[in-house]
């Protein structure tokens, strides 16, 4: 059957069931143009937190594993060359753990997998870069015994990248973050908290981030991926041209402090040969944190863990070195004697109930947060207080257990000059 249209169709008549008026037309248009401008404000939020962005880090396997071995092998034909170059690798890696010589059939026997990370198939001729893992119930009675080796707390990485000018940590899939993602870290002692980096940690955890001073910021942060401190793995990328050689300079910072620990420069000879060049800085940063784990350097910072008792020991120290440090100091004051003010003992609260009430607060900036989580954690009877959904210019919720429920804790706060709506288990806070 062949349909045909002609361009002479018949007009419809003005007044007929195909006319449209003006009037009824700029309301159609009118409400397209509305329903557009809502989709583009949709869409531009959507935008933020999707995309392709975010690789999942691979799991750590318990199995000993060895990555980087090169083998250049010839056969009869394919397939016996690339077997043959299998077995040679296996041999390889052996030798490179250290392990005893044994006979091909007994390390065979002990290997459970080979990784193909790049290779060559010819008519005759194999040549790869194979890994190879090594099961550890059958392995580590040979090698891999790790001597009781001391693991440190859970550390959690983020991975900022300089290259064009540009920083970046989760917004798009760069090299950097691939590197950590495919590194296996289960043989280090340092115990890495990797991100993927997908949905709202993108929005959280920016190029920015190491730059911030904050330990209330940085305590919520870290509570939510049940990390004790952070490590700051950062590359810089310089390509020399298009296409050319590319070299980086790695460093390894930690904590809040942003902390330096070391560094050093890579090159590699194109865009090709970057991944691995990749893949050998984090080795080496590893190196660097395991130096550092070694001479105490990886411990916790005690303001991050040890609750708001150690964080004001640091303010007070601080204070005192600035106001003893250097230049002339004031001469003393006599001060009249004052009759001492009544006390008031505080209230005991310890038989009382405790309640779990959620509060509402306004955070256009970092500042907002720890004013209000340190207000909230100043009342009496709250036992913890901490976000559960963190919103910059927007408005963030805090749970907090206080005894009393939430009328002790409204009094409180509208005694430290907040205004306090809501009741029952939620409330609202504003300057």
């Amino acid at each position: 059957m062949t349909l045909s249209f002609s361009s002479l169709s018949p007009r419809p008549d003005r007044k007929g069931a195909g006319f449209i008026s003006r009037k009824t037309l700029g309301y159609v248009l009118a409400g397209s143009a509305v329903a557009g401008l809502a989709g583009l404000g949709i869409s531009s939020l959507v935008a933020q937190v999707e995309g392709d962005r975010g690789i999942a880090p691979l799991a750590n396997s318990a199995d000993i594993q060895v990555d980087g071995i090169k083998v250049d092998v010839t056969g009869k034909n394919g397939a016996e060359a690339r077997l043959q170059g299998w077995k040679d690798a296996e041999k390889l890696a052996w030798k490179k753990l250290g392990g005893p010589d044994m006979p091909t059939e007994s390390i065979d026997a002990m290997v459970s997998s080979v990784v193909i990370e790049k290779e060559q198939v010819g008519p005759r001729r194999y040549i790869a870069t194979l890994g190879v893992i090594f099961d550890k119930a059958k392995s580590s009675q040979y090698v891999g015994g790790g001597g009781g080796i001391p693991r440190s707390a859970p550390m959690l990485v983020v991975p900022v990248l300089f290259s064009g000018g540009v920083q970046q940590v989760f917004e798009v899939r760069g090299p950097w973050q691939r590197a950590w993602a495919e590194y296996q870290a289960s043989a280090s002692p340092v115990d890495y908290v990797r991100p993927s980096g997908s949905g709202g940690e993108s929005l959280i955890l920016t190029a920015g981030q190491p730059g911030r001073r904050s330990r209330l910021w940085w305590r919520t942060v870290l509570s939510q991926f049940h990390a004790s401190d952070v490590l700051m793995p950062m590359a810089r990328l310089e390509r020399q041209w298009p296409g050319g050689p590319i070299k980086g300079t790695f460093t390894a910072r930690f904590g809040p402090d942003n902390t330096y620990l070391g560094g050093f420069s890579l090159q590699a000879s194109s865009e090709q040969a970057l991944p691995e060049m990749m893949e050998q800085a984090v080795e080496r940063i590893d190196g660097l944190y395991r130096q550092a784990l070694a001479s105490g350097q990886l411990s916790p910072d005690s303001t991050l863990t040890g609750g708001n008792v150690e964080l004001d020991r640091a303010f007070a120290q601080l204070r005192d070195k600035l106001v003893s440090g250097g230049g002339v100091q004031p001469a003393p004051v006599e001060v009249q004697p004052v009759a001492p003010a009544p006390t008031i003992p505080a209230e005991d609260v310890s038989g009382v109930p405790l309640e779990t009430v959620s509060v509402q607060f306004v955070t256009p900036d970092a500042g907002a947060v720890d004013a209000a989580l340190a207000a909230v954690r100043g009342v009496p009877g709250v036992e913890g207080a901490a976000t559960v959904s963190l919103a910059i210019g927007g408005t963030s919720v805090m749970r907090v257990s206080v005894r009393g429920g939430s009328d002790r804790l409204a009094g409180a706060l509208r005694g430290q000059g907040w205004q306090v709506s809501g009741s029952g288990a939620t409330l609202r806070i504003s300057r």
